[in-house]
C-alpha cells in the first residue's frame, strides 16, 4: 500500500515509473499479460507471487523521483529493490509498465540510445566498486571518459578534479589493490561523477564496509550532496542508513512499494503494521530532524540558543532539557525558521507509533 500524504521532492520530477513490473518464470509477452491482469484485478500489493510458476521481483511500482533529491529504495534481501533500480535503468528489462527521464520513455529506447542515457545521464556506484586492477585510481576514475572517446588531457584533468573531490589527492598513481575498501569505493564514486549524470544510482555501496569507515562514507556523501545537488537514487536495507541520507524513502516488499515518505512521515505514521515492526528499533531522536517537528516562525528576540534544521532531536535535546524554553532552528543561511520546545518534543514522541491496519 502506497502512502498518501508525501511531501513533494524538493524539485520537478526527474524520473519516474508507473506500473512497473519484473516477473520471472515467463516469457515477455506472457509476463506483460500476466503483469496487466495482474494490475487490472488489484493484486500487485499483496505477495508478488502471480501465479504457480510466476514470481513478481517488482510488483506494480509507482513512484516519481525528484531533481536534486535523495530517494531511498530500502527493504529486507529479496523484497525487490535492487530489481527496481536495475529496471529504471534498463540494466534488467521490466515486463510491463512505464519508465520515463525528463519526459523520454526509456522502455521505447533501443539498445544504442539506451547505452548513450546510460554513458551521458547515469552515474552508477556498486557494491563490489567494480575497479580495474590493472588501472591506476586516475586511470579509473577517467575510463568513462575514455569510453566517450574524450581526449586523454581533458579526461585525466576531469579525474584529477573527481579524485580530489573524493578525497583522493596525491594517490592518482595507486592501484586498487594499494588502497583500503573505503578508498576502493571513493575511487568508485568518483569514477561515477566524472562523466557529470544527471542523475545517480546507488545499490549498497557501503554495505561491504567495516560500520566506522560506513559512517565516514556517508559523511563524505551528504557532503557531496550539498556541493553537488545530484538526483540521487539509493538502495539500501539498513534502516539508519536510509533514514540519515534520504529526502524521502520508498520502503518494499515482496516485489510491492508499501509506503513512500519522507523519514519523519513515515517514522510517525507508519502506513501498516509490517512498516511499524520494520522501524521498531529505530531510535527516533536520531532520525528525526530539526526541520521537520519545528513550529515555523519565530516572534520576538533572535534565540539564544540556534540549531540547524539539519540537526537530529538528538543533538537538540540536551540544550533544550532544563535550558530555555524553546530553541531558534536556523536555514543553511542562517535565518530563523521557526523554534522547538520541550512540550513540542514532548507531545511529538507520545503520538509516535501511530499505525493503520
Amino acid at each position: 500500500m502506497i502512502s498518501s500524504h508525501a511531501k513533494a521532492g524538493p524539485g520537478s520530477v526527474k524520473l519516474a515509473c508507473r506500473d512497473l513490473w519484473k516477473i520471472y518464470g515467463a516469457s515477455p509477452p506472457e509476463a506483460a499479460e500476466i503483469a496487466s491482469a495482474s494490475s487490472n484485478d488489484g493484486n500487485n500489493s499483496v505477495t508478488g507471487k502471480i501465479a504457480p510458476g510466476h514470481v513478481a521481483a517488482v510488483a506494480g511500482a509507482t513512484l516519481d523521483i525528484h531533481e536534486a533529491e535523495i530517494f531511498v529504495l530500502m527493504g529486507l534481501s529479496g523484497s525487490g529493490k535492487s530489481t527496481l533500480l536495475r529496471c529504471l535503468t534498463r540494466l534488467i528489462e521490466p515486463s510491463y509498465g512505464s519508465v520515463t527521464l525528463d519526459g523520454e520513455d526509456l522502455l521505447a529506447a533501443d539498445r544504442r540510445r539506451m547505452t548513450d542515457i546510460r554513458r551521458q545521464a547515469m552515474g552508477m556506484v556498486f557494491q563490489n566498486f567494480g575497479l580495474l586492477p590493472h588501472l591506476t585510481v586516475l586511470d579509473n576514475v577517467a575510463f568513462p571518459l575514455r569510453v566517450q572517446g574524450i581526449d586523454r588531457a581533458k579526461r585525466e584533468a576531469r579525474a584529477r578534479e573527481m579524485t580530489e573531490l573524493v578525497g583522493l589527492k596525491g594517490r592518482e598513481a595507486q592501484y586498487p589493490r594499494e588502497l583500503s575498501g573505503g578508498q576502493q569505493q571513493r575511487v568508485g564514486i568518483a569514477r561515477s561523477l566524472a562523466a557529470e549524470p544527471e542523475i545517480w544510482f546507488l545499490d549498497e555501496p557501503f554495505s561491504a564496509l567495516d560500520p566506522m569507515i560506513r559512517r565516514q562514507m556517508q559523511d563524505e556523501f551528504i557532503r557531496l550532496q550539498k556541493m553537488l545537488r545530484k538526483t540521487i537514487v539509493f538502495v539500501t536495507h539498513d534502516v539508519q542508513e536510509a533514514f540519515r541520507l534520504a529526502d524521502r524513502i520508498a520502503i518494499m516488499r515482496d516485489g510491492a512499494i508499501e509506503q513512500i515518505g519522507t523519514p519523519v512521515e513515515i517514522a510517525l505514521s507508519p502506513a501498516n503494521n509490517y512498516i511499524a515492526e520494520f522501524l521498531r528499533d529505530v531510535p527516533l531522536l536520531k532520525v528525526i530532524r530539526a526541520g521537520d517537528v519545528m513550529t515555523p516562525g519565530q516572534g520576538g528576540e533572535r534565540p539564544s540558543r540556534i540549531f540547524s534544521s539539519a540537526a537530529t532531536l538528538e543533538e537538540i535535546l540536551p540544550d533544550l532539557l532544563g535550558g530555555p524554553q524553546s530553541i531558534g532552528i536556523a536555514g543553511p543561511d542562517d535565518t530563523i525558521l521557526g523554534e522547538i520546545s520541550p512540550s513540542g518534543i514532548t507531545r511529538l514522541l507520545r503520538g509516535e507509533r501511530a499505525t493503520t491496519a
